[in-house]
């Protein structure tokens, strides 16, 4: 990297920082936008600075939004007696492709995690409180996923709710074994989860 030109290095320094994009991946989307047409290289700078500029955080749910509140919670034919709490919001989208829930949402902002210094203080749960204490809320869905620190948020959001709101149900999404999967190839924590929320036939 050394021997590339100061400009393009500092391009490729900026993107390389991007989660998920090393250094070579960087220098390659580096030199694709220097191959591009001044116009086009322009929109997509210019898309970037828009994507700043344009976009807020729901005030009700927390998602990325054009407008607070956002489309979902602006929609009266959504269900407010169901929260469902998802960690980000590229899960809400994954939600929303089902088509199938029709509740509303909280997006937590992450999950929590002591060893990188995530604490319930650096997530939405005030937001979670009010949402509750507005009393519209029966059931709470936990959408969070099955890694450590989503079993650590869920413990937490799960005691919050019992101490706080013992009137209110809370759920999680179903684990364990995928449509399709066959018990032998299963991993040990995958049947574990399978085996403890075994449902009725």
């Amino acid at each position: 990297m050394q021997n590339i030109p100061g400009p393009l290095r500092e391009v490729v320094e900026q993107l390389s920082s991007l989660p998920g994009v090393g250094p070579k991946s960087a220098l390659r989307i580096a030199l694709t936008l220097l191959k591009m047409p001044r116009e086009r290289a322009n929109g997509v700078a210019k898309s970037i600075l828009d994507l700043r500029e344009n976009l807020c955080l729901c005030e009700e749910c927390a998602c990325l939004a054009e407008a607070s509140p956002c489309a979902i919670c602006a929609d009266p034919a959504r269900e407010v007696d169901q929260l469902c709490v998802v960690p980000e919001w590229d899960a809400l989208l994954a939600m929303e492709d089902m088509g199938v829930y029709r509740g509303r949402y909280l997006v937590l902002g992450g999950l929590l995690s002591p060893l990188d210094g995530v604490s319930p203080a650096n997530l939405e749960t005030e937001r979670l409180r009010r949402h509750l204490r507005a009393g519209h809320v029966r059931e709470l869905i936990l959408a969070l996923g099955a890694t450590l620190d989503a079993e650590a948020t869920a413990s937490f959001i799960k005691n919050l709710v019992e101490a706080e709101f013992s009137d209110i149900n809370v759920s999680r999404l179903a684990q364990g074994i995928p449509m399709g999967g066959e018990v032998k190839f299963m991993d040990r924590e995958t049947l574990r989860q399978s085996l403890v929320h075994r449902q009725k036939v």
